[in-house]
């Protein structure tokens, strides 16, 4: 969760997007549009990386349906970390640059959920790929036995 808060902090960085103000129609650009649903993706991706090869590695993969929901959960809390601080930063403590304004709280909401939203689409595309290369890698491994060499029950 770390490495995903520390992720998006820095993608905001990156391409310089505080999507908690408002300067009018110039806010919402390219850059505005990769850090809303771009860089949530990727995060959501690595989130699937770290915990789903961990837990493919170690021989303990989560049931799609179980396994699944705990990260996501995690894969939605670092876009809300980093949102909900920066938000109270520019708030409480640096103000507001000239020429913007603070986004409204339900505007604000609107784009924090889209992000987890994005997020969390990151980790379940991660995810699949993670199950999709761990059968073709456990298929490699084990290797292609043919059916003559396999012994029939006996009755």
């Amino acid at each position: 969760m770390l490495i995903g808060t520390a992720l998006i902090y820095f993608g905001d960085w990156a391409l310089g997007v505080r999507i908690e103000l408002f300067s009018g129609l110039a806010t919402f650009n390219l850059a505005w549009a990769l850090d809303i649903f771009f860089v949530p993706f990727m995060v959501g991706m690595v989130v699937a990386w770290i915990y789903g090869s961990e837990a493919h590695h170690s021989g303990k993969a989560f049931r799609f349906s179980q396994g699944l929901s705990i990260i996501i959960w995690v894969a939605y809390l670092p876009p809300l970390i980093v949102r909900s601080i920066s938000y109270a930063r520019i708030l409480y403590v640096t103000g507001t640059p000239e020429g913007s304004s603070l986004m409204p709280w339900g505007l604000w909401a609107c784009f924090v959920v889209m992000t987890m939203t994005t997020a969390g689409m990151g980790e379940i595309f991660g995810e699949v790929i993670i199950k999709a290369y761990g059968r073709t890698s456990q298929a490699a491994n084990t290797g292609n036995t043919s059916p003559s060499s396999i012994e029939e029950p006996k009755l």
